[in-house]
């Protein structure tokens, strides 16, 4: 990409690029039907994963790096990074998105705000997407529904809270995390994720982990060198890797080549 040039979007072969890499043919025309095959796909296919923080590589919040990060290098990355080339990709494909800040909860500890980026697709009626929370809803939930959504995953509501449009999701009844309702550039979350990146009080650089959904419904993570296999009735298997059992966990689950394990 030309430096002078300011970015537009994707282009006609990086949307085919993007598509090619999650399994998924033009889905045609915005619907509530293809953006919920868009989003299972883009979870099978792109692992949720925090590798760059422990193998030297800054996380760039910047369109066209995320998209080239995701589609081109064939890399994952953590919410801020997910959602954001997810949401070039439904852009142009037609969405109308706008990204929704965050702020996770740890048990009853509410983190700060820009802490999670999800979000907000409005077709007829809108719709929350994330693609970047690690195991979450598998289909998109809707934002104005205030009944029960059954998903893959488990039970999920969504719960305004106080008098300023948050919302809280829940999962069987465990909160998630709190929405703020009002859209934000993806700018705005570059503070938090730079402390997401750097900080030793962030989870994320305590320790790394790469994980996916599967085919059958489960998931496969490799969190260090311990793999873990989690299947959709909740069963699970968990193996201690060597070093180079590891690199090629990564190629085989997750079709990341390294030349070197991160930490």
């Amino acid at each position: 990409m030309d430096d002078d040039k300011a970015y537009e979007g994707l282009t006609s072969a990086a949307r085919a690029a993007y598509l090619a890499r999650i399994g998924v043919p033009d889905p045609g025309e915005p619907s509530a039907q293809a953006l919920a095959r868009l989003q299972e796909a883009h979870l099978r296919a792109v692992p949720f994963e925090n590798l760059s923080l422990h193998l030297g590589e800054t996380v760039v919040l910047d369109p066209a790096a995320l998209v080239a990060k995701v589609v081109d290098r064939r890399r994952g990355g953590f919410c801020y990074e997910l959602n954001g080339a997810f949401a070039e990709l439904l852009r142009s494909l037609g969405y109308r998105v706008s990204l929704l800040s965050g702020r996770v909860f740890d048990g009853e500890r509410l983190g700060p705000p820009f802490d999670h980026l999800a979000l907000r697709v409005d077709l007829d009626e809108p719709w929350l997407v994330d693609v970047g929370f690690g195991r979450f809803s598998r289909l998109p939930l809707r934002l104005d529904g205030r009944a029960p959504q059954p998903d893959p995953h488990g039970t999920f509501t969504v719960v305004p809270y106080g008098a300023h449009g948050e919302l809280d999701v829940r999962l069987d009844g465990a909160p998630q995390y709190r929405l703020d309702p009002r859209p934000y550039p993806l700018a705005d979350f570059g503070p938090t994720c730079w402390w997401q990146s750097t900080s030793p009080d962030s989870h994320f650089t305590r320790s790394t982990t790469c994980s996916v959904l599967t085919e059958d419904g489960g998931r496969t993570t490799l969190s260090g060198t311990r793999l873990i296999r989690s299947a959709a009735d909740g069963t699970r298997t968990e193996r201690q890797l060597t070093g180079a059992e590891a690199l090629s966990a990564y190629r085989e689950h997750f079709g990341i080549t390294l030349d070197r394990l991160p930490g």
